[in-house]
């Protein structure tokens, strides 16, 4: 695994990664906001064709839009991050999926969960998100959040992600991150 955007502060021990998030971070193009962010940290590795990713995380959020979760990414400009975004005191489960411009989508999480588990699932042309507030122990009981459009070149980074939009910094913990690819049963 490699890094986009390394934090000055991060251990891994097994599938288990922890950093702390450096100040004014984020990713994000242009909608609403006309700003271009890719500074976020990005945790990552290449997979190619069809496969499922997932991540249990948490973090100890306090300012506007701290978030942590997955990233799928193909470049600047191509791009789907899920996670816990913390809006106006609330953790939300989030969606953003960028082609040029990002778009947005949040759910509140009430009462905050002490974690939350994802799953995403690329298929094809299509990306599908899920998540869970409890530890999963099948797909069903994941909850399908939202499915969209993402380009099919082949060779894809998958992993961890977190950014401090707005605050100075927090600490984002991720256990049990696996990239599953189709043939070993992952879609």
């Amino acid at each position: 695994m490699q890094w986009l955007n390394e934090p000055k502060e991060w251990s891994q021990t097994g599938s288990s990664i922890s950093f702390q998030t450096q100040a004014d971070t984020d990713f994000w193009r242009k909608t609403h906001h006309d700003f271009i962010k890719d500074d976020g940290h990005f945790y990552h590795t290449s997979i190619s064709g069809d496969f499922t990713a997932e991540v249990k995380v948490s973090g100890d959020y306090n300012a506007l839009y701290d978030q942590a979760g997955l990233i799928l990414r193909l470049n600047e400009t191509q791009w789907m991050k899920t996670g816990i975004e913390y809006v106006k005191g609330v953790q939300h489960a989030s969606v953003v999926i960028t082609r040029e411009f990002s778009d947005w989508s949040i759910l509140a999480l009430n009462p905050a969960p002490p974690a939350l588990w994802l799953k995403v699932k690329r298929a094809g042309n299509a990306v599908q998100v899920f998540y869970a507030t409890s530890e999963p122990t099948a797909d069903g009981d994941y909850t399908l959040m939202r499915q969209g459009y993402f380009p099919t070149d082949e060779t894809v980074q998958v992993g961890v992600m977190a950014c401090s939009p707005k605050g100075e910094g927090f600490q984002a913990r991720f256990e049990d991150f696996k990239v599953t690819p189709v043939s070993e049963g992952g879609v």
